[in-house]
């Protein structure tokens, strides 16, 4: 039966423990950037940094990601109030994703951080994935181990 750990205002679920799990990119190509049925969730406190972060990273972004962010913004607020990143049209990628020359999947926002641009590296779901990060309304974050089958 799983069951959440709870260490100050964090909700651990007892997946993040026991699931061995590492990122890799020869496999996956960023598979999370590109597919799903939302965006990146963020915290509130990642909402200044991302826009403090947009400047640097909006000449590295396709024309249509562009439109998208000067049409829904920075970021998204679903019907449950959870905050993330807005997607390109037909539930399409983040839009903060760039593609390298293999065609893997990379955030804008930590190509910029790498080059030193940014003092942000990207939000924490985004950093510590599989592990979602997501801000309940009490104010308490929950952190889950996300599956599926990419």
């Amino acid at each position: 039966m799983p069951y959440m750990i709870q260490i100050d205002n964090k909700l651990i679920s007892d997946d993040v423990v026991k699931e061995h799990f590492a990122c890799d990119l020869n496999a996956c190509k960023g598979a999370c950037c590109i597919a799903g049925d939302g965006g990146a969730p963020l915290l509130k406190d990642e909402l200044s940094q991302l826009e403090k972060a947009y400047p640097a990273v909006k000449h590295l972004l396709g024309e249509e990601a562009v439109k998208v962010i000067e049409t829904e913004g920075l970021y998204v607020e679903d019907e449950e109030g959870h905050l993330s990143t807005p997607l390109l049209p037909n539930m399409g990628p983040c839009v903060y994703t760039i593609f390298d020359e293999k065609g893997f999947a990379w955030c804008a926002i930590e190509k910029m951080w790498k080059e030193g641009k940014v003092s942000w590296q990207k939000p924490i779901s985004c950093h510590l994935y599989p592990i979602r990060v997501t801000e309940l309304r009490s104010g308490d974050l929950a952190l889950n181990y996300d599956r599926w089958s990419i």
